[in-house]
């Protein structure tokens, strides 16, 4: 009796033929995207582990996660996911830190409202 082999191959185009086209099945990921899924090879941005680079959007929503002995401030952004919209809870102070922009306008305006 065999074991299947849980290794896959894929047909990749000529553009990335320096991708090493065999690989495991637990590196897949859930798709919940409705039909095909086809993203230009100009719109790719691969980081040096091969990973798809996202980049956030927007905070949506806020909150204090409170533990034993203190309070953790995380924030729900939303990433510009190839695979369609993602949202993932964050910590502020890392999201703040690496992505100042996100909260530029909204620093600014409760800036605006403490001032009136």
């Amino acid at each position: 009796m065999s074991i299947p082999s849980q290794d896959n191959t894929l047909e990749l185009p000529k553009e990335l033929k320096w991708i090493h086209s065999t690989f495991h099945v637990s590196n897949l990921k859930k798709c919940l995207a409705k039909g095909d899924v086809v993203i230009p090879m100009d719109e790719i941005q691969l980081d040096d582990k091969l990973h798809m680079i996202e980049e956030p959007m927007e905070v949506v929503d806020k909150e204090v996660k409170r533990l034993k002995q203190s309070r953790i401030h995380i924030v729900k952004v939303r990433w510009n996911s190839q695979r369609g919209p993602e949202f993932t809870w964050e910590r502020e102070d890392q999201i703040k830190k690496k992505y100042p922009n996100l909260f530029a306008c909204k620093d600014e305006a409760s800036k605006a409202d403490k001032s009136s």
